[in-house]
């Protein structure tokens, strides 16, 4: 048997299946969550984000490798932040808090919207034939894991450690020294913030709100949540 042959018959083709859900749901939940914040920073007044290329579709231009590699394999995770110039703001903290928020509200609608569209499906099933009806788990799959990785995603960025979202919302209500005191010294505060996520110490808080939010949009959705584990 040819080379090529051999190692098809030997891969696990579910696997490969699982490992390009999990990639796609990650890329789409990253997109979104990015552009967002752009796009709030560029209807405020600030076309930084316009300026470098970061309002695309690309997912190349907005993944943060490591952020990625932990969202595939925690659930949670970060991306490339979009480029913002506060000085652009009429008001510069406001700004920045508004410009943060719309990156975790956004994969909230996401969820919200995927969970709406995994209930239709649940109830027009296509069953015509044993392949269509295999798609159709496989899509129904991955309309589900989108909804679980952008409350992930968004439920995360809302803790308020630096570079997280939540640190620029917690930020915009402190004096402007300590404001500005605390941005200067960002990258040592999220220092931190990996060694919570290499610890696992998030894990357990993380899942609790996850599996309590993936509840919440089961029972607003109607969708069953007995049948993802919800």
């Amino acid at each position: 048997m040819p080379y090529w042959q051999d190692f098809f018959h030997q891969l696990d083709l579910k696997a490969v299946l699982d490992l390009i859900s999990q990639v796609a749901a990650a890329l789409i939940c990253i997109i979104i969550h990015e552009c967002a914040h752009g796009l709030a920073a560029d209807r405020l007044g600030d076309h930084t984000a316009r300026e470098h290329g970061r309002l695309s579709w690309n997912p190349l231009r907005h993944i943060d490798p490591f952020g990625l590699l932990v969202m595939l394999t925690a659930g949670v995770g970060w991306a490339k932040p979009v480029p913002v110039d506060a000085r652009n703001f009429r008001n510069p903290k406001r700004g920045m808090a508004i410009t943060a928020l719309a990156g975790p509200i956004s994969n909230f609608i996401l969820a919200f919207l995927m969970m709406v569209l995994a209930r239709i499906m649940y109830d027009h099933p296509m069953v015509q034939t044993t392949l269509i009806w295999n798609i159709f788990l496989y899509l129904l799959n991955l309309v589900v894991h989108i909804a679980v990785l952008s409350l992930g995603l968004g439920i995360f960025n809302l803790i308020p450690i630096p570079p997280l979202d939540g640190s620029k919302v917690l930020f915009s209500f402190l004096p402007d020294k300590a404001y500005f005191t605390l941005l200067r010294y960002e990258r040592y505060i999220m220092l931190a913030l990996f060694a919570l996520v290499f610890f696992g110490l998030l894990d357990a808080p993380l899942d609790f709100c996850i599996s309590h939010a993936m509840r919440f949009l089961c029972d607003i959705t109607g969708f069953p949540g007995v049948l993802i584990g919800f």
